[in-house]
């Protein structure tokens, strides 16, 4: 297994950059709602994984996504902290090893320390990598900030034969420490009751000067000045060694534990990325064999007694027929009552994908991906931006924050669009159910390996042209332990996911839906409006021009592309479209039966060619208007525009290579 090597001076001293100051605590709207300005403000402060976020959650309430492995926290969370004292706002700082900045989530901390002076940093420390915490606490503590340490993990050290003394690094340090278990709630009581007594003790004392073991060195400066130099390290590294002999004390056990073991195997160059293929596969291949049932009893009871009853109830209120009852039954019932009948679905994939990283194994994943993100020359840290946008390509793209080389930001944000996103999975869902039956699940695992090829070579591709000569970091990754996932934990996390989506998916879906009935009910000869045929409405019109452009990938028909073009605004918009645009004039359709005798016809007779190429086109092409958006503000306009001509261009020539193909082989 690769343990991370020990930090020199020279490697954590890097170049600076001078931005504005942030605020310790983000604009009014984001994080809570019951921020109180007059509140002291406290911030969490500590390197990548040692359970910053998870005290965030556990003491604010706040429903913040709490992820097992290093560098989740990107963007600023704030909640309010009820203490002994009153409440306080707690703001959860992204993790730093260091205060001499190389990204800007890690400017983001020096300056809210350095200029943002906050009232209190509670300082979260790893019993079970106490030399590499101690660094940052140094700087941190010459900050002259009032410091409460939160010390964690140390039922992680106790397996690995180490035992931290709470009360001499208390003595050591200068300041209160108070050991947590926040997972399972532990010492966070006496957490709050010492935040309550330090902020008290900083309001009647002006200055703070807490005692320091010999060789710490000086707080005459803040840390991360520009006079620091590696002599200042070296004495800092002399301070953190003398602070780990006094407090660390080793059982004689060996340093070999059972997750030692382990991932010999998981991490293993020959093995590693075979078993992680595997994990995805089952993830996958359960989701759909799980979900097909209640999706089947919630398409029943959508397209049964939930339109007969909203009929009856039109009908009743005497608008039955008109164009408003048309709208309703056909736009919103049709087609947000079809995306309703995969929450079953994303909400098992939620949930396999929590337990997946609740465990520990997602850290494992990136330590793979590793050799294979190196092809293409980016750091290992880009795998997080790109295994997030496997559930929303927006945030991946803000993600793109943690990499400290302004170029790697630029390409992972190029390439996260390539990321399939779950919006997509109800798509490959819907049609894998429908044309492969039983290989559903594989033929949507497929969709994902594509995706990782399609990262890989459009990278391959840049590297060797845009970004020819790009240098490449090697990956700083701390391996966090195995856990056995809590259900309170894994139902936290999906609910929290689920309503994301569901919020995300209602506003959007509801918004296009009733724009595609509006264009629908728009003729183009002289029927009555509402009452025309979507192949006689506006949006049968202009989706008819549109198609021919995808003749050659095999499904060059209007009600295709014109689901093809909603999509760009979500693709969950996709499968509403296709219910709305699929109706007959009764507003009964066999959505599955009308859309096998489209690709048909389109294809000449070769349809899972068809639809695989519409798959393959869904999966590449622009994401969704949101993360052209999100784009665009971290990378730039210019830069936006390429990468949608990049996906449209590569969506389309592999689409049709598919097509092409695939009919020569069926």
């Amino acid at each position: 297994m690769v343990r991370p090597a020990p930090i020199t001076a020279r490697g954590l001293l890097g170049c600076r950059a001078r931005r504005r100051p942030a605020p310790c605590c983000p604009p009014a709207g984001e994080g809570t709602d019951d921020r109180d300005a007059s509140s002291p403000t406290v911030v969490l402060v500590g390197n990548p994984n040692v359970g910053k976020s998870t005290i965030f959650n556990a003491v604010t309430g706040a429903h913040h996504h709490v992820g097992n492995w290093p560098g989740k926290t990107v963007q600023v969370a704030s909640g309010r902290w009820v203490t002994d004292a009153g409440p306080v706002t707690l703001t959860d700082l992204p993790g730093t090893y260091s205060l001499q900045p190389r990204s800007p989530d890690e400017e983001l901390v020096r300056d809210t320390l350095t200029a943002g002076r906050p009232d209190l940093v509670v300082a979260v420390v790893d019993a079970a990598n106490l030399a590499r915490n101690l660094y940052l606490l140094g700087q941190v503590l010459d900050t002259g900030v009032p410091i409460v340490v939160a010390l964690t993990m140390l039922d992680v050290a106790a397996d690995r034969g180490v035992r931290v003394d709470p009360r001499t690094l208390s003595s050591c340090l200068g300041v209160a420490v108070v050991p947590v278990r926040p997972r399972g709630g532990q010492g966070l009581a006496g957490l709050a009751g010492q935040v309550a007594m330090t902020l008290a003790a900083a309001r009647d004392t002006p200055a703070r000067s807490g005692a320091a073991a010999p060789g710490e060195p000086g707080r005459d400066a803040p840390a991360g000045d520009e006079g620091a130099d590696e002599e200042a390290a070296e004495r800092r590294y002399e301070w953190v060694r003398g602070v780990v002999a006094a407090s660390v004390r080793r059982t004689g056990r060996g340093w070999v534990t059972r997750s030692d073991r382990v991932d010999r195997v998981l991490t293993s160059r020959w093995l590693g990325p075979p078993l992680f293929l595997l994990v995805m596969w089952a993830v996958f291949v359960a989701t759909t064999w799980l979900a097909a049932p209640l999706q089947d009893g919630l398409s029943w009871l959508v397209d049964g007694p939930v339109r007969d009853g909203v009929g009856w109830l039109l009908g009743h209120a005497g608008l039955g027929g008109t164009w408003f009852a048309a709208l309703v039954d056909g736009g919103l019932v049709a087609g947000v009552g079809q995306l309703l009948t995969f929450v079953p679905l994303m909400a098992i994939m939620f949930v396999l994908l929590t337990l997946v990283e609740d465990s520990g194994y997602l850290a494992r994943a990136a330590l793979v991906a590793d050799r294979l993100l190196g092809v293409v020359g980016l750091p290992g840290r880009a795998f997080l931006p790109l295994i997030i946008g496997f559930g929303c390509n927006v945030p991946a793209i803000a993600g793109t924050r943690v990499l400290p080389n302004a170029r790697h930001r630029l390409l992972t944000g190029l390439l996260v669009p390539f990321v399939t996103c779950s919006a997509r999975l109800t798509v490959y869902v819907l049609l894998a159910g429908v044309f492969f039956g039983n290989r559903a699940g594989t033929v949507v695992f497929a969709m994902y390996l594509l995706s990782i090829a399609l990262v890989v070579l459009v990278g391959l591709a840049l590297r060797h042209t845009v970004f020819r000569g790009e240098p490449r970091e090697a990956l700083l990754l701390e391996l966090p332990p195995y856990r056995c996932p809590t259900v309170r934990v894994v139902a936290a996390q999906t609910w929290q996911r689920l309503a994301g989506f569901l919020r995300t998916a209602a506003g959007i879906i509801v918004v296009t839906v009733m724009a595609v009935w509006l264009m629908t009910a728009i003729p183009l000869d002289a029927d009555r409006f509402g009452q025309v045929d979507a192949t006689d409405s506006l949006y049968g019109g202009v989706s008819r021009v549109v198609a021919p452009v995808f003749t050659p990938a095999g499904f060059g028909d209007w009600h295709v592309s014109g689901a093809l073009v909603t999509g760009f605004v979500a693709k969950e918009a996709v499968v509403s479209t296709f219910a709305q645009t699929y109706q007959t004039p009764e507003g009964t359709t066999d959505l599955g039966e009308r859309l096998r005798a489209t690709f048909v016809r389109t294809s000449g007779g070769h349809p899972e060619a068809a639809v695989l190429a519409f798959m393959v086109f869904l999966l590449a092409y622009t994401p969704c208007a949101a993360t052209v958006a999100a784009q665009r503000a971290e990378i730039g306009g210019r830069w936006t525009l390429a990468g949608v001509g990049l996906q449209l261009a590569v969506a389309w020539v592999l689409a049709t290579a598919v097509f092409q193909i695939g009919r020569l082989l069926t």
